[in-house]
């Protein structure tokens, strides 16, 4: 079980520092491992091709190529290797054949094929300021183009999960799903009950709240206390200046959103263990990039409504840093706010509860993890399909409490935003700076002290390597 969250900030949950109600997540983490030190690609198509592919985004990370005939999907990976395959939720990876997912090696699929859509009536166009677009919903190949007045998108998406687990587990072949939640992406939209319970629990403001998810993590043991907590983020404005009631309202309903999406996991939880085989099954839970200050549609609460179906809110830059505390940046960017996600492991059995791991990991490794547990390989063609080599590594003596050689580098880019982690040395490249900037990640992972200056020869030798790695994989450098 792959499960994942769009747009959900690294501190959001319980068991990673947040005052959103996650029992059933942070039983998860009590129950399995946590990682300290996971990597996304820090936006919702790079991370989903990469985490579909075990590769790193081509083409830049954008149009089909992020899905081409030289890629292997998980789908088709674990299909060959005798798995029944499944997907429920956030596709992103194109609408039309042959980049379905029904297309790509996916026995069953339901959902959203193209991005978010309204949470309450996916028919729903995003607003004129966002597109005017009708995104594609689907069941395999079928196009649904009606919904029920109650339907909510995060229900359904675990209602086909909990269908689909029982009609797979009715047999002895090994099954893979995979459950892509699109809450708490925005439109920031959620049950009046649901929003009800968080009202008034955001008056304090971002700086206050990154401070206490701060101070618990220290407390958790997730964060080193050497590690300082990160100032002001240059695109948040003043919690003086804010409308406050506006403020705490939408991020309410964001919180709700979560909260949801954790009863949700609860209920695919419980299933498994009426079913019997819980102990036989691995759950992953991670989020698809950090916290998102995207802000279509503006924050005049005059004009904005969060929650009801028929609005189109998002949380905006100020809460949409503090969702990542203690780290810089947001989604898009590259800094450690952008791409660094909470992953929960839990196999009873095999993973020590309650444990923590530094270990340095990347959405890439889930194919060679995968496969490993699998007892597969990974082709080098397909039929006629000529494959690139995955470019993940297993996780698998993480999981089993141990470590691993790893990565040598890891690379990241998007929107002009680069990075490139060695060790213990980042470089990374602020689009709005303009700049190379070094940071010693172990010493400091909340990026607050630049030492560029003093390692010239360290940054000439990294970003070269970050241009081979994107002249490579098709990244256009302006």
């Amino acid at each position: 079980m792959l499960i994942m969250c769009d747009d959900m900030g690294f501190s959001d949950i319980g068991c990673y520092g947040g005052e959103v109600l996650t029992p059933n997540l942070d039983r998860l983490a009590s129950q399995g491992m946590r990682f300290t030190q996971f990597y996304n690609n820090a936006k919702c198509t790079t991370t989903r091709a990469s985490l579909m592919t075990g590769l790193y985004p081509r083409n830049g990370g954008r149009g089909i190529k992020l899905l081409d005939g030289r890629m292997l999907t998980l789908g088709e990976a674990l299909g060959r290797a005798g798995y029944q395959t499944a997907m429920s939720g956030k596709w992103h990876l194109g609408s039309q054949p042959p980049h379905r997912p029904i297309d790509r090696g996916f026995d069953e699929y339901y959902g959203v094929m193209d991005g978010c859509c309204n949470f309450f009536d996916p028919t729903i166009p995003d607003p004129p300021y966002k597109g005017d677009r009708v995104r594609v919903f689907g069941h395999n190949d079928r196009l649904i183009t009606e919904f029920p007045d109650d339907y909510y998108t995060t229900d359904a998406f675990t209602d086909h999960t909990i269908e689909t687990i029982r009609r797979f587990s009715a047999n002895d072949e090994p099954f893979f799903v995979h459950v892509a939640y699109t809450a708490p992406h925005y439109p920031l939209h959620a049950r009046p009950e649901d929003i009800a319970r968080y009202r008034g629990k955001y008056l304090m403001g971002w700086d206050i709240l990154r401070q206490r998810r701060y101070e618990r993590m220290l407390e958790m043991g997730l964060i080193d206390e050497t590690w300082k907590l990160t100032g002001t983020d240059s695109r948040s404005y003043d919690w003086d200046t804010a409308d406050r009631d506006f403020e705490d309202h939408r991020m309410a309903v964001y919180a709700a959103m979560i909260d949801r999406m954790d009863w949700n996991i609860g209920r695919i939880v419980d299933a498994l263990d009426e079913l019997g085989i819980d102990d036989d099954t691995l759950v992953l839970f991670l989020s698809d990039n950090g916290g998102c200050a995207e802000e279509p549609g503006g924050r005049d609460p005059s004009e904005r409504n969060p929650g009801p179906k028929d609005d189109y809110v998002a949380v905006g830059p100020a809460w949409g840093w503090a969702q990542n505390s203690p780290f810089r940046r947001y989604k898009s960017w590259v800094h450690e706010g952008g791409i660094s996600t909470p992953l929960i492991a839990r196999w009873p059995g095999v993973i020590e509860p309650g444990s923590f791991t530094g270990e340095m990991g990347h959405i890439i490794d889930f194919m060679p993890t995968f496969l490993e547990l699998a007892e597969s390989d990974y082709p080098r063609e397909l039929g006629e399909r000529k494959l690139i080599p995955v470019e993940g590594q297993s996780l698998m003596p993480v999981l089993k409490g141990g470590t691993r050689v790893g990565h040598s580098d890891l690379y990241w880019h998007w929107s002009a935003n680069r990075a490139v982690r060695r060790g213990q040395w980042k470089l990374v490249w602020d689009k709005l700076v303009k700049q190379w900037e070094l940071y010693n990640l172990q010493a400091d992972r909340t990026e607050t002290d630049n030492l560029a200056s003093g390692h010239p020869d360290l940054v000439a030798d990294l970003s070269q390597a970050w241009f081979e790695w994107a002249k490579m994989t098709g990244v256009r450098v302006k």
